[in-house]
């Protein structure tokens, strides 16, 4: 048991080095990836949030008959944020007479 005790070594200093130096490599490589692909991922984003809102547009038509402004869909408790804005920053508007939701 003592045996195995005493030779017991840690990794020497050009070792973790080297280790830190392939790390930061990889991170240097990554890092203009994510942000060229962030782009398409608020978009996606947005795309999904336009989707939820025209469902709950459509669970609104059902129980009122009517077809809702972005502020009853707020007083009627059908955004669960109170959010009326894509996460890109887009703005959202719903036609009155179709229904359909655009962003932009």
């Amino acid at each position: 048991m003592r045996k195995l005790l005493k030779n017991n070594r840690g990794f020497t200093l050009v070792e973790m080095m080297i280790v830190l130096l392939i790390i930061s490599v990889l991170i240097l490589i990554s890092i203009p990836n994510v942000t060229k692909h962030s782009a398409s991922i608020d978009e996606k984003s947005c795309q999904a949030f336009v989707k939820m809102l025209e469902g709950q547009i459509a669970a609104y038509k059902m129980d009122h008959k009517k077809i809702p402004t972005l502020v009853e869909l707020e007083e009627g408790d059908y955004l669960p944020d109170k959010n009326t804005k894509c996460p890109n920053g887009d703005n959202i508007t719903i036609n009155s007479t179709t229904g359909k939701v655009t962003s932009g």
